[in-house]
This record gives C-alpha cells, sequence and structure tokens, in this order.
C-alpha cells in the first residue's frame, strides 16, 4: 500500500469548503497536514474544525517533509507567486481555477510547473461529474455521430451583494468577471468536448443589473473544432439563477447535458438518462453543490504525482480554456455598458 499522501491547503475562504469535505472522505490515503491562510483566528475547518491546528506560516508547511502537494484556494492574483513557491520546494501543485488573471502570469505557472518537474493540477471539476463524462464517452465512441453544432449555456445569478465584496469582480483580484469566474468551469468542459476552433462574433457587457467592474454577461458565435457552428452566452444576471447546458447536435443523436444531468438519445432509438447529483451554486447560494467532483479531482491529482503523469486537467488544458476566453473579450472589443 501506499503510504498517506501529504497536503497542505492554502486559502480557506468559502471555496476551501468542498476540498476539506474531499480531504476528509479520502482521510485513509490523503492527509491534511496543513491549512494555511493570512487570518487563522477566522478560519473554518469544516469536518476538521478541533483536530488541526490553522496557521500562516507557508514556509513551515512547504518545509514539512511529509508534504507531497499543496491546494490553493486563494483568489486568482496570488496564484503566480504561491505556485513558484511550492515548486521550488518540489512539491505538486493543485490549483483553484483560473490559473492566474492574465494570461502571461498563466503561462508563467505552466511553465513553472514544467521547469520543476511538479504536477499542475487545475480545478475545473465539471469534467468530472458522471453526466459529463458519460456524454464524452459518447461522443469519442461515436455514439452521436459527426458532431453538426452545439451551444453552452451559464443563465446564473450572483447578487450585488457577491459583489459588493472586496475584489470580486476586478481585474486585479479575479482578472476578469463571469467568463473567467464562473462560466470557465462550462466553457473548459465544452472545450474538452467538442473543441472550438475559432471566435467569430462576440458580445460582453456589463448589464444594469451589477455594478462592477468586469462583465456580467457574454455571448458569441464559435466555429468549433470539426467546422461546426457554436454558441456561447455566459451570465451571472439571470435572477435566480438556472442550471448550465451544453446541448450536442450529432448526425446520430443529440444529447443535453443540463446542471450535471444528462439526456442523450439517437436516431435508432437508444436512449441514455442520467440524474444530476445537485446543485452547481447557480444561484446567490454560490457553494450549493455537492463535492463529489471536486473529490475525484483530489483523487486523480493523488494519483498523478504519485505515478508521474499528468492530472486528467493539467496547466496546458486550463491554458487553453483561458485563452478562448480571452479570445471572447478580444473579438468584442471590450466590455460595454448595457442599455
Amino acid at each position: 500500500m501506499n503510504p498517506p499522501f501529504g497536503i497542505a491547503l492554502v486559502g480557506l475562504g468559502p471555496g476551501a469548503q468542498p476540498h476539506l469535505r474531499s480531504l476528509h472522505d479520502l482521510r485513509d490515503g490523503v492527509v491534511l497536514r496543513h491549512a494555511v491562510t493570512r487570518r487563522p483566528a477566522m478560519a473554518d475547518l469544516g469536518p476538521f474544525q478541533g483536530q488541526l491546528a490553522v496557521h500562516d506560516d507557508l514556509d513551515a508547511a512547504l518545509a514539512d517533509p511529509a508534504v507531497q502537494g499543496v491546494i490553493l484556494a486563494t483568489p486568482p492574483a496570488t496564484h503566480l507567486e504561491l505556485a513558484q513557491r511550492c515548486f521550488a520546494r518540489g512539491r505538486h501543485v493543485l490549483l483553484e481555477k483560473p490559473l492566474d488573471t492574465t494570461l502571461e502570469r498563466a503561462q508563467a505557472i505552466v511553465d513553472r510547473a514544467r521547469d520543476s518537474g511538479c504536477r499542475l493540477g487545475v480545478v475545473l471539476q465539471f469534467r468530472f461529474k458522471p453526466g459529463a463524462v458519460a456524454l464524452q464517452e459518447a461522443l469519442v465512441s461515436g455514439r452521436l455521430g459527426r458532431v453538426q453544432a452545439a451551444s453552452v449555456r451559464v443563465p446564473w445569478w450572483r447578487p450585488q451583494s457577491y459583489y459588493d465584496q472586496a475584489g470580486r469582480g476586478t481585474l486585479a483580484r479575479d482578472g476578469g468577471g463571469v467568463l473567467l469566474t464562473q462560466a470557465i468551469h462550462m466553457i473548459d468542459l465544452f472545450r474538452a468536448l467538442v473543441g472550438v476552433r475559432s471566435v467569430d462574433a462576440a458580445q460582453v457587457h456589463r448589464t444594469g443589473l451589477h455594478a462592477m467592474e468586469t462583465e456580467d454577461h457574454a455571448q458569441a458565435l464559435l466555429t468549433l473544432g470539426n467546422g461546426a457552428p457554436g454558441h456561447l452566452m455566459a451570465t451571472t444576471a439571470m435572477l435566480p439563477g438556472w442550471p448550465e447546458t451544453i446541448e450536442v447536435i450529432g448526425t446520430r443523436g443529440s444529447a443535453v447535458l443540463q446542471g450535471g444531468a444528462l439526456q442523450l438519445q439517437t436516431l435508432d432509438g437508444e436512449r441514455l438518462d442520467i440524474a444530476s447529483e445537485g446543485g452547481t451554486g447557480s444561484g446567490a447560494n454560490i457553494m450549493d453543490f455537492s463535492h463529489d467532483a471536486h473529490r475525484a479531482v483530489l483523487q486523480d491529482f493523488v494519483g498523478a504525482a504519485r505515478q508521474g503523469h499528468a492530472p486528467r486537467v493539467n496547466g496546458e488544458d486550463a491554458l487553453a480554456t483561458q485563452r478562448l476566453i480571452a479570445q471572447v473579450l478580444e473579438r468584442a472589443g471590450g466590455i460595454r455598458p448595457g442599455p
């Protein structure tokens, strides 16, 4: 049997909770050795509360020889510097999305990981959901035939109080708005499923529903990997928040992946239905989702680190998704105010 895999978790905001629950589930083989935050007195360790001392010394965590990997669950603008420190100490990194606030900083993280020989995984967990896995298998096997068209929609909602929090929706902290912060999960999954060759037209707006620096609504016409037409829509201005959806039309059948639930039907009468595992954080309660996909991400990351191969969602994957988002913004010519 493998010895326990030691983890340091850096960042204990709301986004750390699914990581903490996943670590607790996997505690027989993956051990949380350190919890690091700038404000130890305010830390919520979830299932580990009272079982582990919280501190603010990343160097101490990295100096622990039992720590093999680090989960970075801190704001995007901190990722490059923190990841560099981890790689310099030979620690594998599981990084919350996005890689960082700009393509240049994102590329630097990928480069540092490659040069260090450490594994870099990225928390784009939608790829691990059962419905998404089944849809990818159907596309790869040719069950749906040749893709003729596909679309992705993220009709989410965030109240103004969300953007009133320090740094939310700013370029300095988050690097972007709905595309880079919320819709990145579905954009990444969509790109992995059908590919995107080009962004042919785009509109990016800041609606009248939010006072914020970056965008809360975007849409784009795409050319998919095989030349078929595609469409993207993403927003955090659609009250109360609806399930995100990917639709695929193929020559042998069609599929709809909505909020994790998959419905697939072929022309010869075959059907596949996979139920959703729960919410996705589409509304005001941003943590309203199961941690099952996070647990799968962590299991994959630990396996990759132990076996010496790239995680299923690695730095290059995340960088390609971030480049696509940048192309949508560039094609739109910037963020426009809504009517």
